[in-house]
């Protein structure tokens, strides 16, 4: 083992000299390659910096008249969400006055809490790289699965925990560049090969016996709970066990749904996830073939029963359309953040003040969210139609400096 760690630490600094130069050394063969992966939804208290990178996005200084609906949305929710992310930010020295003063503001009283945000924090618009202000909002959730802890007949589509034969390297720890990315694969004799991906896993799951943490009945179901990255399961007995993110098998998600498009199978238009699901009925000889195509595959953890809702990237609960999952390389951790999009298939507005608390595999550039719906079939209903354009305000407390900013 003490010869393998060394094999592989040795193996990282190739990889880590190869990244500065422009090159990269293949760990094997060329039908296969280590890929750098953000997490979708990963659990993580390491608060990221507050500087802005300029290649993902840039802050433009404005006034609240800019935040249209401002006025008229009840924030009260909102500040719920905000003490949450305080549990978090408070020891900050930039976090610790508002964080201070949200704990003790009177909470019933929207125009009090429109006047707190307006006293302790300046509106800056979020652009994208190349300076335009719109960008995608889509939609996530907490599911509900019928599941067992035991294997059976009606039970035979596991959850795993995360094997211990997975490596993750936090490339960050070397190259702040790259702090958002970590490589993950696993030790094939003196090679360090990519993990393997969703249909090896399912073709052949003897690697990850014995890492089964429950089991459930439909195996479309379970792959939309990957997407989401946290649910629960209800048991016969009618005991419910959430389960949250725990790793990733280091491979890039690809879109099932863009891939039936393409086939001609479904209309883009109806390439949603009630779409899919509905496919998938229509046509089960051809399920398996297609969920394969999507090589990410993602393990879980249990998380306490007692908790108000899904563990987000921040490290506290989510609040059911209030929470944000966000880039963080643009919109740091915990912030609150106006958004201005409309509901999913329409073009009513939506414009809402939400708290940046989750981050996500896909979600990456300036103007880039994705809205936590929150428990239940009209949250699944929402969140599997949204792919809506949008624009995006994080609100900085008043003592906040950025140098990356447009006055």
């Amino acid at each position: 083992m003490k010869n393998q760690l060394r094999f592989f630490s040795a193996t990282l600094i190739l990889f880590l000299n190869a990244c500065s130069t422009g090159s990269i050394i293949p760990f094997s063969s060329p039908e296969g390659s280590l890929t750098p992966v953000v997490p979708p939804h990963v659990v993580s208290r390491v608060i990221p910096s507050h500087v802005v990178s300029p290649d993902v996005a840039t802050l433009k200084v404005t006034n609240w008249n800019a935040l249209p609906g401002w006025r008229g949305d009840d924030i009260r929710p909102a500040l719920d969400a905000f003490l949450q992310s305080c549990k978090v930010l408070r020891n900050q020295k930039i976090w610790m006055k508002p964080c201070k003063l949200a704990a003790s503001i009177q909470r019933n009283d929207n125009a009090i809490l429109h006047k707190f945000f307006e006293h302790n924090f300046k509106p800056y618009q979020v652009l994208n790289s190349n300076g335009s202000s719109d960008g995608l909002i889509t939609g996530y959730y907490e599911p509900l699965l019928k599941g067992s802890r035991k294997l059976s007949d009606r039970y035979r589509f596991p959850l795993y925990k995360a094997p211990k034969e997975l490596l993750v390297v936090d490339l960050g720890k070397a190259y702040p560049k790259l702090k958002h990315l970590r490589l993950r694969g696993r030790l094939e004799g003196q090679r360090i090969v990519p993990y393997y991906s969703r249909a090896e896993i399912e073709s052949n799951p003897s690697p990850l016996q014995g890492y089964e943490l429950l089991w459930v009945e439909d195996a479309v179901e379970l792959f939309f709970l990957q997407i989401q990255g946290s649910g629960r399961i209800e048991t016969d007995s009618g005991d419910i066990v959430r389960v949250g993110y725990h790793n990733q098998n280091g491979h890039s998600y690809r879109s099932i749904g863009k891939l039936l498009v393409k086939r001609g199978e479904l209309p883009l238009a109806k390439a949603s996830m009630q779409g899919i699901k509905a496919w998938g009925i229509r046509n089960p000889k051809k399920l398996n073939e297609l969920l394969h195509q999507n090589p990410s595959y993602v393990f879980f953890r249990e998380l306490p029963a007692g908790i108000s809702g899904p563990i987000g990237a921040l490290g506290v609960p989510l609040t059911g359309g209030r929470s944000l999952a966000i880039d963080p390389r643009a919109i740091p951790q915990g912030a609150p953040v106006f958004l201005s999009t409309t509901w999913p298939n329409s073009s009513k507005k939506l414009d809402r003040l939400m708290i940046a608390q989750d981050t996500g595999g896909v979600i990456k550039g300036g103007v880039r969210g994705d809205f936590f719906w929150g428990f239940g079939k009209e949250a699944a209903n929402q969140a599997g139609k949204m792919k809506q354009t949008g624009k995006m305000w994080v609100l900085m407390p008043s003592n906040y400096v950025q140098k990356n900013l447009i006055p």
